[in-house]
């Protein structure tokens, strides 16, 4: 039984590191999950405290995630337009024509949203441009806690 979890804890890594990338998989919660699945065992290997804390990075990353890109939008000169546009794309994104809507309507969403405020076409790319700068940021941190997470794992089979 032990071989099945650990098999089933690899696949989950794996889904959890194309998660980094492929918006509609979340990626490091799949891959905590492969850390759960390693405490069935019969030797714990981690503590009660490491894993509160690795789930609370996990939630904060995942929450950051939808947050990081109406943040860009905002650091690039976005308006409040702007990051409501941001908001509404990601969850248009979500349903219409996953992943690649997780990625383009964020991004009209904050130029539309620009635009209905008054702002030139130039000042609503600049802040559809920051809301794309959000998105990379939140893939590199979906990837890097994925990574930590799949170090833990093997570290301690």
């Amino acid at each position: 039984m032990e071989v099945f979890f650990i098999i089933i804890g690899i696949l989950l890594i794996l889904i959890g590191l194309i998660g980094c990338f492929v918006p509609v998989l979340p990626g490091p919660p799949l891959a905590y999950i492969s850390l759960l699945l390693l405490q069935i065992g019969p030797e714990v290997p981690f503590s009660l405290k490491f894993m509160l804390i690795m789930a609370g990075v996990v939630a904060a990353v995942t929450i950051l995630d939808y947050l990081i890109p109406a943040l860009g939008a905002k650091k690039w000169g976005g308006s409040k337009y702007g990051i409501i546009g941001v908001l509404v794309g990601v969850v248009m994104g979500i349903f219409i024509f996953p992943p690649f809507g997780l990625l383009i309507f964020p991004l009209i969403g904050a130029f539309t949203g620009e635009v209905l405020n008054g702002a030139d076409s130039s000042q609503a790319f600049k802040a559809a441009f920051g809301t794309f700068v959000g998105l990379l940021f939140g893939t590199m941190l979906k990837f890097s806690t994925t990574i930590i997470i799949a170090y833990y794992f093997f570290s301690n089979l």
